[in-house]
């Protein structure tokens, strides 16, 4: 399996804003952190809908990605979400690695911003250059169990010769033989799972940085992975991403995502005091 980087966090965030009110006091909302010296503008697709601005506040060769808002307190509905994630997919695009804040990150002024970097100006510092050129992409493995379940009892002697057993037999002693046999299926089942994921790994090791494996979400999934790749070995990840589902066409599902932020790499907690909004 590949192994994980070392992540790098600093200490817990912290930023609260008051509850929406009729007359919110202008904000600032705060997408990621880049490594950019000359000011930078990013489209009008800030949170919230107005069309706002989304540029750069900086302190040195740092800067954040922002855009004007309500002084309010951002609900992660999926277009909130959906707006947060297209500002840094949009600064991927633009040749930057983006270092990502984490949603509803709220400032008052930028002011405040810069002090805040200049707080933080080491530890950020330190991220943006082992990110640098690095991305995430998103993997998730689904499996027909059916079809594997057929190819097991077809394929393990044991299985096969117990259930020729059971399927003759008409004593009672088959209730603690079909107990049995749901118990060697169900390793069978976890094995055939674990081989899977460990030659999907195996197979991407090359094409990636390092791995992060995540709780698969349902029965259905086997795999929830993140990877961190080498922004100009995308196409090569892409490739090999493309092959392995297609030696397990008809056995696995893949759903593949990506560029993102190395969202599941490094973790940014930040404890705001005076520059945070409270």
């Amino acid at each position: 399996m590949i192994a994980n980087v070392e992540t790098t966090s600093v200490s817990e965030l912290s930023a609260q804003v008051p509850a929406p009110t009729a007359e919110a006091e202008p904000g600032i909302y705060v997408y990621s952190i880049i490594e950019c010296a000359e000011p930078r503008s990013f489209g009008t697709q800030g949170i919230g809908g107005r069309g706002d601005d989304v540029y750069t506040v900086h302190y040195k060769d740092l800067a954040a990605v922002v855009s004007r808002t309500p002084l309010v307190v951002y609900d992660p509905t999926r277009e909130n979400v959906l707006a947060h994630e297209h500002v840094n997919e949009v600064t991927i695009e633009e040749g930057f690695t983006p270092v990502p804040m984490s949603f509803g990150t709220l400032f008052k002024t930028e002011k405040d911003i810069v002090e805040f970097l200049e707080d933080t100006y080491d530890a950020l510092r330190d991220v943006l250059v082992k990110m640098k050129d690095k991305l995430e992409f998103g993997l998730r493995v689904n499996w027909a169990r059916e079809e594997v379940l057929a190819e097991i009892e077809r394929d393990d002697e044991g299985i096969r010769r117990l259930k020729e057993e059971i399927s003759k037999s008409q004593q009672s002693s088959t209730y603690f033989a079909r107990m049995q046999l749901g118990r060697m299926v169900e390793q069978a089942l976890a094995d055939k799972s674990d081989a899977y994921v460990r030659d999907i790994y195996e197979y991407l090791r090359e094409a990636a940085i390092a791995s992060r494996s995540n709780k698969p979400i349902g029965d259905k999934m086997i795999m929830h992975a993140a990877f961190l790749v080498q922004r100009d070995k995308a196409s090569t990840f892409d490739q090999k991403v493309t092959e392995i589902a297609q030696r397990y066409e008809g056995k696995l599902s893949f759903r593949y995502t990506g560029p993102w932020p190395p969202y599941n790499f490094v973790t940014i907690r930040l404890q705001l005091e005076r520059s945070a909004v409270v």
